[in-house]
């Protein structure tokens, strides 16, 4: 099959959420109807009852939250589907936004009870800056939530983006019945089930047919009504306005019950793009370019802890990849053979001969990949849109066994080089600080050097208010600064020279001070433009 038929089967997402608005759960049915799993686990109350496919961790497990975002592969009606289950808390949501720059479109999933939430805004605001397309999934429809419409105008005015209801709930809470499919006339009736798929489907000509009487009794009137409402207040559906990140459609459903997935899943395969290009530090990669290109946006280390591997997750660009095949790694200027890549269903992989654009592929690392990494034919450039953002929190690392030492340096390093939080040095005495956006990460990383690498830390908070990194075409003001700053002064794990502002009124004191200097606030200034 060629290069071009590849691209056009390929679709490749991320599911998006506030905490416990049902993302992993609706991840699962996804993979249900797309029969990559038989029977789905359930997230419900905060604990796992049956490990949900896409959560890992043994921490996410005990949390029964997603802390790591999860690839997960499945052919549907012709298509590949590349699915990325990001994490919904938002102390990890940098590792989300790193998610983001890897797929070319998204669904959103809106708790019908709680609504639009503080970080769904957040997520939103990502997914503007790329015009992401975006598909909301209005979830848990049989909980007694909020009314549609409501929901329809709070999704406009926080998330600014115009909306096109697709199905439409009939009645919600205790009484709901299923979903009017408003794209073709079809209403889907379910009985709850969990675990399995759900197939009933009736056609009806119009909302006039007395056979709607039939199927839902007192809630036809109803559902007419409202129906009649949608088609007055909204336009038609307009695929190119969604593609171009102006027009998100929305689906009614329950991700638990199996409501409204099916009819989500559909028409995500109809209207979802294709690959789309990808911009560098010299010039746009279009997909259907011959040559192979990617970069790397997530790293996992021991992503099966029996094995203690470590792989770095890529997106491919353009071209075509090919195992056991030759390329460039640009930062490192340097070449190197592949010979076990993998595909994933979540902990689960398999090894992979060839992949194409839009495929996230896994590649066994040896300590030669950081996030943001470019992989080419032999072409030098850097994908952009990868940044490390400064972390808002700040505590120092404490080892609490001497003797474990060289296991707790090294652990930090991988876990640091995952991006689930940085690490920076300060001298003299090599005084390790860690920085993230959110305290979690702090018990995630405590846990995981004790568990995988047999390490004992605590931390220690720091008042630091950010993170600055430092550069200066005059090396004798950047010189001078660090030596009157320098108990403020630490470098990253690249050497790059970093300031750690105490306060925000110190911080714009010390620009005002010293305009010789930039202060960067992410580390996307080290990509070239």
């Amino acid at each position: 099959m060629n290069l071009l038929n590849e691209i056009q089967r390929r679709r490749t997402f991320g599911i998006i959420s506030h905490p416990d608005a049902g993302k992993t759960t609706l991840t699962e049915k996804l993979l249900l109807f797309g029969g990559a799993i038989q029977t789905a686990g359930a997230v419900k109350s905060n604990k796992i009852t049956k490990t949900a496919a896409s959560d890992f961790m043994e921490i996410e497990r005990q949390r029964g939250i997603s802390v790591a975002t999860s690839v997960m592969v499945f052919e549907y009606q012709g298509k590949q589907i590349n699915l990325l289950d990001t994490p919904g808390h938002k102390d990890f949501a940098e590792d989300t936004y790193r998610t983001l720059t890897a797929v070319d479109s998204v669904i959103l999933v809106i708790d019908s009870v709680k609504g639009v939430e503080t970080q769904t805004e957040r997520l939103m605001e990502v997914c503007r800056m790329r015009d992401t397309p975006v598909i909301v999934f209005i979830n848990k429809m049989d909980l007694e939530g909020r009314d549609p419409f409501d929901l329809l105008d709070e999704l406009e005015a926080k998330l600014s983006i115009k909306v096109q209801p697709m199905s439409w709930p009939i009645s919600k809470g205790y009484s709901f019945k299923g979903v009017y499919k408003i794209y073709d006339k079809a209403i889907n009736l379910f009985e709850a089930s969990k675990t399995k798929r759900a197939e009933e489907v009736v056609q009806i000509n119009d909302l006039s047919d007395p056979l709607l009487d039939e199927l839902i009794g007192e809630y036809a009137d109803e559902l007419r009504s409202e129906a009649e409402l949608v088609e007055t207040v909204y336009d038609t559906f307009d695929v190119e306005k969604y593609r171009a990140g102006k027009l998100a459609p929305v689906f009614f459903g329950s991700a638990m019950n199996n409501f409204g997935v099916k009819e989500l899943l559909d028409k995500f395969v109809e209207i979802a793009p294709t690959p789309q290009p990808r911009e560098t530090n010299v010039r746009t990669v279009r997909p259907e370019e011959e040559k192979f290109t990617g970069f790397v946006f997530k790293i996992h280390a021991n992503i099966d802890p029996r094995h203690r591997d470590r792989i770095a997750f890529l997106r491919v660009c353009s071209g075509h990849f090919e195992r056991n095949t030759f390329y460039h790694h640009t930062r490192l200027n340097k070449d190197f053979k592949y010979p076990n890549p993998v595909t994933f269903l979540a902990q689960a992989k398999s090894t992979v001969d060839e992949a194409y654009p839009g495929d996230v592929i896994g590649l066994y690392d040896t300590g030669n990949f950081k996030i943001g990494d470019s992989i080419t034919e032999g072409e030098n450039m850097q994908f952009k849109g990868i940044p490390s953002f400064s972390p808002e929190i700040f505590k120092e690392l404490v080892n609490r066994d001497p003797m474990k030492t060289k296991q707790l340096d090294k652990g930090i390093r991988q876990l640091t080089e995952e991006g689930v939080a940085q690490v920076f040095f300060q001298e003299p005495g090599s005084r390790k600080i860690v920085g993230t956006v959110g305290d979690l990460q702090f018990e995630v990383i405590k846990y995981r050097l004790e568990n995988e690498y047999g390490a004992k830390c605590d931390f220690e908070p720091k008042a630091y208010y950010k993170a600055c990194w430092i550069t200066s075409a005059d090396a004798m003001k950047l010189s001078e600064f660090k030596r009157i700053k320098g108990n403020n002064m630490v470098v990253d794990k690249e050497g790059n020279d970093v300031f750690l502002a105490p306060s925000k009124f110190m911080l714009d004191l010390e620009r005002q001070n010293y305009p010789e200097l930039e202060f960067h606030f992410t580390s996307e200034f080290m990509v070239a433009s």
